[in-house]
């Protein structure tokens, strides 16, 4: 099973915002990515990151991941602990859902800021462009 940690950053919320997520296997960074996506909201960025994240886990083969998140929103609407309130996250949350479905075995954890260091920076790296 992968290990995915994923961020999202906004510098204002709404404002310049963007994704990092890190895709291990073995303990051994297989992909890492930061990409800008303009100008949202923060928990736009960390559906955003679930899903680019997702997409490159599926293409490059895996079957099975475990997510690691410092949004205890996003970990929490995904595990079906909180309802999905914000119409501009709910498609969001629909599509992640629908990815989620293609893997065999899927897990999404809060973590900590701190322990979600590496994909924390590519996320500020991001809203930088």
């Amino acid at each position: 099973m992968i290990k995915i940690y994923i961020d999202g950053a906004s510098r204002g919320n709404p404002g310049p915002c963007g994704v990092g997520y890190l895709i291990c296997e073995d303990d051994k960074v297989v992909k890492r990515e930061s990409i800008a996506l303009g100008e949202q909201t923060n928990n736009f960025a960390e559906y955003m990151a679930l899903i680019f994240a997702l997409v490159d886990s599926a293409a490059l083969g895996y079957s099975s991941c475990e997510v690691y998140s410092d949004s205890q929103l996003l970990c929490e609407q995904l595990n079906g602990n909180y309802k999905v309130k914000n119409k501009n996250i709910y498609p969001l949350f629909i599509l992640a859902n629908r990815l989620i479905k293609n893997f065999k075995e899927f897990r999404i954890s809060h973590i900590r800021r701190e322990k979600n260091s590496q994909a924390d920076e590519l996320a500020k790296q991001a809203t930088d462009h």
